[in-house]
């Protein structure tokens, strides 16, 4: 099978294509590249790679592919503040015309990189798929809305899927240090406080980049009627977390650090459980390999054997907003991200 990955050259993307092509899949990639300077440890597996904004595909760019695998957005909401209209550009309207064009063109299957966070505010219910979507952030109404015009696509020539990952976590070539347990690892290894942001009750589903692309794969090898305009959540039931737990779990695997909330702790908005029964009925071989423990672990052994620095990942080669703006000032990129 031939398989398109957007933003192949991401978090998520650099360690997906090599699960790929480990499962016999042809794989092209296609990515602007805007983290090109942030590599963490080794340079992303090279792939044939259209170098392309996701704004710019042409038909001609996805001919003879059986599935688009469709990771390419603005993954922090405060990239949005550049030019606030950046995330809807990039993760709403230009989806839904790929997709628009890949159906055009003939392409079989298109699995959208969903998220958890459309269920947004959510309390103390555990939601699944039948939920209703109550979005916090510009990046999780995006996706709200691509799911909305995307699935309209679908007819006997064209199946969407929509994997609604939960939160992610991992070590990854283009690493991420906003995401939370990455996040916690660093802080607690770096300055030894294991920082909360919150008042430490939120919920969150957990994760790893690895289980998120197990589940791709599933959905590229089910049969066309088991993934036709299938949404589904992606992820585990054991794996939904207080804030407070995955803390506990730091100060258990890195030494001499403490728990410490900011100043302006308090409950967060964004709190909500999700249950992941229906990726096990439709997909009998998914199956996580991670916990949100392991993640922990994997996190601190790789920053140890890094040597990782709060000015490492506090500069602009790793804070994705930092780097970004330097791009700019420095006249590479446009305030509307395309290279100069």
């Amino acid at each position: 099978m031939k398989v398109l990955v957007t933003g192949h050259r991401g978090f998520i993307g650099t360690v997906m294509v090599p699960m790929l092509l480990e499962e016999g899949f042809e794989v092209t990639g296609l990515d602007t590249d805007l983290y090109r300077y942030c590599t963490y440890g080794d340079e992303p597996l090279a792939v044939p790679t259209i170098a392309k904004d996701v704004r710019q595909v042409e038909p001609r760019d996805i001919e003879g592919f059986d599935a688009i695998v469709h990771l390419a957005a603005l993954s922090n909401d405060p990239l949005g503040n550049i030019n606030p209209d950046l995330t809807y550009d990039i993760n709403h309207r230009a989806s839904v015309r790929l997709a628009e064009i890949a159906k055009a063109v003939g392409v079989d299957r298109f699995l959208f990189a969903s998220s958890c966070s459309m269920y947004g505010k959510a309390g103390e219910d555990v939601l699944d798929e039948t939920a209703e979507f109550n979005p916090v952030t510009p990046y999780a109404k995006s996706k709200v809305y691509v799911e909305r015009d995307v699935s309209q696509l679908a007819d006997r020539h064209f199946s969407p899927v929509f994997l609604r990952n939960a939160t992610a976590y991992g070590v990854s070539p283009r690493i991420r240090f906003d995401l939370v347990i990455n996040n916690l690892v660093a802080w607690a290894y770096t300055t030894g406080k294991i920082l909360l942001k919150s008042d430490g009750t939120p919920w969150r589903p957990l994760v790893h980049i690895e289980d998120i692309t197990q589940a791709v794969i599933c959905a590229l090898r089910a049969d066309k009627p088991v993934i036709h305009n299938l949404a589904v959540n992606v992820g585990s039931n054991s794996e939904n977390y207080q804030m407070r737990e995955l803390a506990q779990f730091v100060k258990e695997t890195v030494p001499n650090c403490e728990v410490e909330y900011a100043e302006d702790a308090g409950p967060d908005p964004r709190s909500y459980k999700v249950n992941f029964d229906k990726i096990h009925s439709v997909f009998p071989d998914f199956k996580t390999r991670w916990t949100a423990r392991m993640g922990v672990e994997q996190c601190y052994e790789s920053y140890r054997r890094f040597g990782l620095s709060k000015d490492d990942y506090e500069g602009i080669r790793y804070k994705r907003i930092a780097h970004i703006t330097n791009l700019i000032e420095q006249g590479k990129l446009s305030r509307d991200l395309f290279w100069q």
